[in-house]
């Protein structure tokens, strides 16, 4: 079975910073393009960034750019996202999923991600 565990969110003041981590089982990960998404309260689903396989290319929402960075070490078979001068509006569930720049159906993010606040 696909696995995929987020960690690494919390509370953190503005401009602080933390490491998102997503840990993966189950699939090919060094082969698969990985993205990470969000979900703001109230709000839908957002693609924040995203990586292609062999990590030549990355993708960012506009309103991270330049304080996001995402990574990947295929052979922990983990996908990172590194977050710096976080704002408030960075408050969301993350989660990460397989697949270049896309959000899977709601139904497989159930009773997962890692929540980030910033406040």
């Amino acid at each position: 079975d696909v696995q995929l565990v987020e960690s690494g969110g919390g509370l953190v003041q503005p401009g602080g910073s933390l490491i998102l981590s997503c840990t993966t089982s189950g699939f090919t990960f060094s082969r698969t393009d990985m993205t990470w998404i969000r979900q703001a309260p109230g709000k839908g689903y957002e693609v924040v960034s995203s990586m292609n396989y062999g990590g030549a290319y990355k993708y960012y929402t506009e309103s991270v750019k330049g304080r996001f960075t995402i990574a990947r070490d295929n052979a922990e078979n983990t996908l990172y996202l590194l977050m710096t001068s976080l704002k408030p509006e960075d408050t969301a569930k993350y989660y990460c999923t397989t697949g270049l720049v896309s959000v899977p159906p709601a139904d497989t993010l159930k009773d997962r991600g890692t929540q980030v606040t910033v406040s």
